[in-house]
């Protein structure tokens, strides 16, 4: 199965109820692309104590969230030293990907980047 990896910036745009975004997500549903990303990337997202953020909630409940577990941590430190950038939590959405998935990102420039560096495949897509 092909997935489609969220990362914050598309997390942040189900937030701000980007209709765009809600869009992409619905259709690659459709299709039956799974929906992935990791705690990490919740954690940059996720601000209300009450469980208000209504829209990236409901989006979450369809959402194979992974952990980040020590091994997947020095892999993205690697992949960092290969693309010589420095944010660890895109390293690990990248790192989530496999050949074919889809990446949603708001910073395409720097996922492309360390996608390059993983030799993973995977096709970004701006949000």
């Amino acid at each position: 199965m092909t997935a489609l990896i969220l990362d914050a910036g598309a997390l942040v745009s189900i937030d701000r109820d980007d209709r765009a975004t809600i869009a992409r997500l619905q259709a690659a549903q459709q299709h039956g692309l799974e929906l992935r990303s990791n705690a990490m990337v919740v954690a940059q997202t996720w601000r209300d104590p009450h469980g208000r953020q209504v829209q990236l909630a409901r989006l979450l409940r369809a959402v194979d969230i992974r952990a980040v577990d020590p091994e997947a941590g020095r892999a993205a430190g690697v992949l960092l030293g290969s693309a010589n950038t420095s944010d660890p939590i895109d390293a690990t959405v990248v790192l989530l990907a496999g050949p074919g998935d889809r990446i949603l990102t708001s910073v395409p420039a720097d996922l492309a980047r360390l996608a390059g560096a993983a030799s993973n495949r995977a096709v970004i897509v701006p949000c």
